[in-house]
């Protein structure tokens, strides 16, 4: 045999016994991997289920009552702009509540009027008024995305949309 044959097969060894070394710490690794799947798929679920049951309690709270109605809206604000540059966002305001009352049928009943009972309400979150004074007065935005949820009295609550 030649130098070079005999260099060729002690390489060919060298990397047949890495490859065996290979096989092996890749066989424990995934043995390991298995075991702890084995375990933790147990404690993951009972931390979900706690986390589903914890959840819809704090929505009901926050709401104070169950949600009848809820719709995803995109309400234009570019009337705003036809406004001196300092009233732009107090009107983005106006619009946002002219647009909630007409499109959620908020309007006050003829006979809540006589009975001086209890007004429905139309309640704007803090994120949603930050987010159309978040450029200050001269410069609120084109369009709002925002989540308009209705309860059993009909009060209206508006939201930030989801993603903005």
């Amino acid at each position: 045999m030649s130098k070079e044959e005999v260099k060729a097969e002690e390489t060919a060894s060298k990397v047949d016994d890495e490859a065996v070394d290979t096989r092996i710490s890749e066989e424990k690794a995934a043995d390991e991997i298995k075991e702890l799947l084995e375990e933790e798929p147990v404690e993951e679920a009972a931390a979900a289920e706690e986390e589903a049951k914890v959840a819809p309690r704090k929505l009901k709270e926050e709401e104070g009552e169950e949600i009848v109605e809820e719709r995803i809206y995109t309400i234009p604000l570019v009337k705003a702009l036809a406004r001196p540059p300092k009233k732009r966002a107090p009107r983005a305001i106006q619009l946002i509540r002219e647009f909630i009352i007409r499109h959620m049928k908020l309007e006050i009943p003829v006979e809540a009027e006589e009975e001086k009972e209890e007004l429905p309400k139309l309640v704007i979150s803090n994120e949603v008024n930050e987010k159309v004074w978040s450029r200050g007065i001269e410069k609120p935005p084109r369009k709002i995305r925002v989540r308009a949820a209705k309860d059993k009295d009909g009060n209206v609550t508006l939201y930030l949309a989801e993603g903005e």
